[in-house]
This record gives C-alpha cells, structure tokens and sequence, in this order.
C-alpha cells in the first residue's frame, strides 16, 4: 500500500510551490526549481514562520470562541 502523495504547499501571496521537497518558482508560462541554497533556507524559514503564525491565530480564535461561548450553567 501506497502512502498518499503529499499535495503541493504554496506559500501565500507568492509564485512559490513546494512539491516533493523541492521549491519552485511559478510564472505565466512555466515553473524552475530553485536551486539557490539560501534562497531555499530563506523559503523554508519563511514558511514555517507561516506556519507559526497560522497556529497561533488559530488557537486564539479557539480561545476567543470559548471565552464567548454562553456558560451551560448560567441559568437566568
């Protein structure tokens, strides 16, 4: 049995796709792989901080929504 082919990451707002580990650079009329080692390191880190980032905004919205969340033994 196979494992299921992670599908590409593109980072947001940006012509950058990460497939099978490799970034590459999307245009109109085709994609390169970027080859450049710290442009790579640069991608890579940047796309975690994205990563972060989501984490943390979403764990707030769960925080908020609880704390907004009626009280089931708040009887009036």
């Amino acid at each position: 049995m196979n494992a299921p082919t992670p599908r590409p990451r593109r980072l947001p707002r940006s012509p950058v796709v990460l497939r099978s580990g490799q970034w590459w650079l999307i245009g109109r009329t085709g994609s390169v792989p970027a080859s450049d080692p710290a442009f790579t390191t640069v991608l890579d880190d940047f796309a975690q901080a994205m990563a972060a980032a989501d984490r943390a905004v979403a764990g707030l919205r769960l925080r908020q929504s609880e704390l907004s969340a009626p009280d089931p033994g708040d009887r009036r």
